[in-house]
């Protein structure tokens, strides 16, 4: 509801094309637009407009910001071991987690520190 009422500028209840670019990108007198931006344009057309209508509906717009099929936790956890494994092997080290110590510190997986503080090894 927060992302319709935010993008949704002409207030007819849906997300139209335009809005959505709009959103994420302004021309301020460009002539040619970003590669990204033409990226966006067709994603808009090939999957967040599932009925080809034009526009998206409060379901597509769901299904944009909160995908079904999107796992949070391993997506983070993921993101932590990514950024964190300085050698590249797969694993952390105690040595790397602490070099990282702000991204486990702010990161949701670890309930933005509580659970470092709770688990000692």
């Amino acid at each position: 509801q927060e992302t319709m009422e935010d993008i949704d500028k002409n207030g007819d209840g849906f997300i139209d094309l335009e809005e959505y670019i709009g959103d994420m990108y302004s021309h301020d007198g460009d002539a040619d637009e970003p590669e990204w931006v033409k990226t966006e344009r067709e994603q808009f057309v090939e999957f967040r407009d599932k009925n080809r209508d034009g526009k998206m509906d409060k379901e597509e717009t769901k299904d944009w910001i909160l995908p079904s099929d999107y796992d949070h936790a391993e997506a983070e956890a993921r993101h932590l071991v990514y950024e964190s494994d300085q050698d590249k092997d797969g694993k952390l080290t105690k040595e790397e987690i602490v070099e990282k110590y702000d991204l486990f510190v702010g990161s949701q997986a670890t309930d933005f520190g509580e659970a470092l503080v709770r688990h000692d090894e």
